[in-house]
């Protein structure tokens, strides 16, 4: 699979390209175009769940839960290039059990417009 290195937290997450577009070709070469636009397609629907699903869990009550749907959104955003989504992922993971409400909002703001950009990067067709 294609390999991605996340920022750290602390580091602005604005030096991760949107989008690697070589990690779709990568997926290609490994699994076939059929079956490439198979998995990306599901990746885009769950991520789509998952990006609502934030939204309606509590933090407070809800931070392990959280921190496990953001474990697994950085692993699947990173396998298709999605590189600035990962990071941001990696971030909620790390900082789930400490981040205020307001933070925790705006950082879903943040993922979600994020998400868009990547995916407006796509090929179409």
């Amino acid at each position: 699979m294609f390999e991605v290195t996340v920022a750290p937290a602390h580091e602005p997450i604005e030096v991760e390209p949107a989008r690697e577009p070589q990690a779709y070709e990568a997926l290609v070469r490994e699994i076939g175009e059929d079956g490439a636009c198979e998995v990306r397609d599901v990746f885009w629907s769950e991520t789509c769940a998952r990006l609502r699903l934030f939204r309606t869990l509590s933090l407070a009550q809800h931070h392990a839960r959280i921190a496990r749907e953001a474990h697994s959104l950085k692993s699947a955003a990173g396998t298709f290039g999605y590189v600035r989504l990962a990071a941001l992922a990696l971030r909620l993971e790390q900082s789930a059990e400490k981040l205020g409400d307001g933070e925790f909002h705006d950082l879903l703001d943040l993922m979600d417009a994020t998400y868009a950009a990547a995916r407006a990067q796509e090929p179409q067709g």
